[in-house]
């Protein structure tokens, strides 16, 4: 199976304490001599509304957000599948909640 690419959502396992969960992919593509790693933030439908929480509609997700405070960096075999792509504004509105969480300028 092909690698995730940015701003493709992917089913991942996540572990037993985050389990099986939709992630949308914001790290870029990686070449062959990089460690096959991809970096992802968790959908959730436990919304918290807080200023970290990108609450995007993704038609193939039940109403949730993409939190940034859970990003998480995980080896390729844990994409388990493709669910669909977000469009050009919800990857922004994830960009902005990560930028915010990490202290970044927007």
């Amino acid at each position: 199976m092909r690698p995730p690419r940015r701003g493709e959502v992917w089913l991942v396992d996540l572990g037993m304490t985050a389990k099986v969960r939709p992630c949308a992919v914001v790290s870029v593509a990686i070449e062959d001599e990089d460690r096959a790693l991809v970096t992802l933030i968790p959908h959730t439908t436990s919304v918290r509304h807080t200023q970290f929480e990108a609450a995007v509609p993704v038609s193939f997700l039940k109403a949730g957000a993409f939190d940034a405070q859970g990003l998480v960096t995980v080896p390729l075999p844990y994409a388990i599948r493709p669910l669909g792509n977000l469009a050009a504004d919800q990857i922004r509105a994830i960009e902005i909640v990560i930028c915010r969480w990490l202290g970044l300028p927007t």
